[in-house]
């Protein structure tokens, strides 16, 4: 059996975001509202999202715009509160990505028990957020540090917003990184939250990695999981799930529902 099976038990899981609101230091905070209001928004979304049967949940701060490499502080301490208020009401795996701080990633995992980080963790790229630098090394050094030996680790290859700095094809990416770092997982993305992975370039990373899991990690609908299934080993799931299908809405559950009833359709003819 896989990891990703013992971990999530089942091929071909959904891990379903729970977007936070806006975190003091961010600029949409609204500290008139608070941090019950950020508990109360994220503890909704996770109801809705686990009665809607998904397999696990990843915490983001997805309303941090823009983003930072380096977080502040309060940004993670922010995140384990909430983390921590909800912790009871938790029955699926959950995973955090503190948006783009590996390092905070990493903290807010091993303070929190959460199972995976989905982070960049290897690569230089130029991004909206200008240069962006990374060390693999340093930050699974870190986690190990702290006695996170046990969280996997999913590494997006093809950052949002973003581009590797110099020439390098994709799959070059893939084999080096599986090389080098030995990630848990891969996880490819779209140009922002919301849009398509292109099924394309996860063939492509599938077949150049075929023993290391391969997650579609942005842009994933009802209308084309059949087909990002059929090339990968499963998925991360977001705005989808919010009504009207906006990033910036609250979880439907009704739309979490007729979703995971559809990937548990596709699973059937991937269970042995």
């Amino acid at each position: 059996m896989s990891w990703l099976e013992e971990l999530f038990g089942t091929p071909k899981p959904i891990i379903a975001m729970c977007h936070l609101i806006a975190l003091p230091g961010d600029p949409a905070y609204d500290s008139q509202k608070g941090m019950d209001y950020v508990i109360e928004r994220a503890e909704a979304d996770l109801k809705a999202l686990q009665d809607g049967g998904v397999d696990a949940i990843m915490f983001s701060n997805e309303a941090s715009i823009p983003y930072q490499t380096q977080t502040e502080r309060i940004t993670a301490v922010a995140m384990a509160r909430v983390i921590g208020e909800l912790k009871s009401q938790i029955r699926v795996p959950f995973g955090v990505n503190v948006l783009w701080d590996a390092e905070a990633s990493v903290d807010l995992a091993v303070a929190t028990g959460a199972k995976f980080i989905r982070e960049i963790f290897s690569g230089v790229y130029g991004s909206d957020f200008g240069l962006w630098n990374t060390n693999a090394g340093a930050t699974v050094r870190h986690l190990h540090r702290l006695g996170g030996k046990g969280i996997r680790l999913l590494f997006n290859i093809v950052p949002e917003a973003a581009a590797y700095l110099g020439s390098r094809d994709i799959v070059d990416v893939a084999r080096s990184t599986v090389f080098n770092c030995q990630p848990d997982a891969l996880l490819v993305s779209g140009l922002t939250a919301g849009q398509e992975t292109s099924t394309a370039i996860l063939q492509r990373v599938k077949e150049a990695v075929k023993d290391t899991p391969v997650f579609a990690n942005t842009g994933v609908r009802l209308e084309n999981i059949e087909e990002q299934l059929r090339i990968a080993d499963g998925a991360v799931v977001g705005t989808t799930f919010k009504r009207e299908g906006y990033i910036w809405n609250e979880v439907d559950e009704g739309r979490v529902r007729a979703f995971m009833e559809k990937v548990r359709q596709i699973r059937l003819q991937y269970k042995n």
